[in-house]
């Protein structure tokens, strides 16, 4: 069996509002940071990110969050995709501190990776309903870039 190709479809980023703190949730502690813009830039699907959808994200006593993220994009075109993305944010504990603290760090220094989900009604995008995606990510200061890319 072969293992499965990967094909880039966009970069997404997310512009983010400052995180409201939870407090204790089992095993760590939660929180909510609202999505609040951003751009979708690819070939086979570009757009914006609209104001509408948040990351609810655990973050565990261990060092790891847990990332758990819905929100909607509208394409150049006037298509309205749903994003649902699960992933995992782990690294270093001095890497995750200056993350933490708004640095800009070499993502090659930690781990970020999604399972997003798109969905649509629009006809020109029925394909995204029934892909496979993954996607790698980079955290900023004020933003989140994950660049999405197709299950072959």
């Amino acid at each position: 069996m072969q293992p499965p190709a990967l094909r880039p479809l966009c970069v997404i980023t997310a512009e983010l509002a400052p995180p409201m703190e939870k407090g204790a949730a089992p095993g760590g502690f939660g929180r909510i940071i609202p999505i609040i813009g951003g751009t979708v830039e690819g070939e086979r699907l570009s757009g914006k990110v609209l104001n509408l959808g948040a990351d609810w994200q655990t973050v565990f006593d261990e060092g790891y969050a847990e990332l758990d993220t819905r929100y909607a994009i509208e394409t150049h075109d006037g298509a309205l995709i749903d994003v649902r993305n699960f992933g995992f944010r782990h690294g270093p504990a001095d890497v995750l501190a200056r993350l933490a603290a708004g640095e800009d760090v070499d993502p090659a220094l930690y781990y970020m990776r999604t399972q997003p989900r798109l969905q649509t009604g629009d006809p020109r995008y029925a394909w995204l309903n029934r892909t496979v995606f993954v996607g790698t990510g980079e955290r900023h200061a004020s933003s989140v870039r994950i660049g999405l890319f197709e299950v072959l």
